[in-house]
């Protein structure tokens, strides 16, 4: 077994209330505004942004072995290092597979009209995106949703954060 250090891989067996803390004192701590991502905000970074140039299955590409880890067993499997796999057109790295990330909204059906930036603001569960390292390929595209408890971390440390940081102006 090798030892991989932890600063190279993405943060997991976190829940949304141990990032929500997080979020909180470093904001404190730095003077800046880092916050969850919405869920429409995490699924236009990850489709590429204003910088899509296809209209992919993953973030950043059609074939899934290039941009995630994903389909490990569960027994023998953990996530692996960040940026082992190409990015999108952003330049973000794992935004399928690796581990879900926690998004801001509660899990609730989508609107049936047109929306720009929607909150979702109803629902029990919290929204996490992203597939895992766990997921089939079909969790891992950019469309798949998954929802939990705020409280819960995942038995098999799949979930995890992704930030967004306010601009200043």
């Amino acid at each position: 077994y090798a030892y991989h250090s932890p600063v190279n891989f993405p943060v997991d067996n976190v829940s949304w209330y141990d990032c929500l803390n997080f979020i909180i004192e470093l904001n404190r701590k730095t003077g800046l505004k880092f916050r969850f991502p919405t869920e429409a905000q995490w699924e236009f970074a990850a489709r590429g942004g204003t910088k899509q140039t296809g209209n992919y299955k993953y973030s950043g590409s059609n074939d899934i072995y290039e941009v995630a880890w994903f389909g490990r067993d569960r027994e023998s499997g953990e996530s692996e290092c960040v940026k082992d796999k190409r990015p999108n057109e952003l330049q973000i790295y794992d935004m399928s597979g690796n581990v879900l990330e926690w998004c801001n909204d509660l899990y609730g059906p989508y609107q049936d009209e047109l929306q720009i930036d929607p909150q979702g603001d109803v629902g029990m569960e919290r929204v996490l995106r992203g597939g895992a390292w766990v997921s089939g390929a079909f969790g891992c595209r950019v469309s798949s949703r998954y929802s939990a408890s705020g409280e819960d971390k995942s038995d098999i440390d799949v979930f995890g954060l992704r930030l967004a940081l306010l601009s200043h102006s």
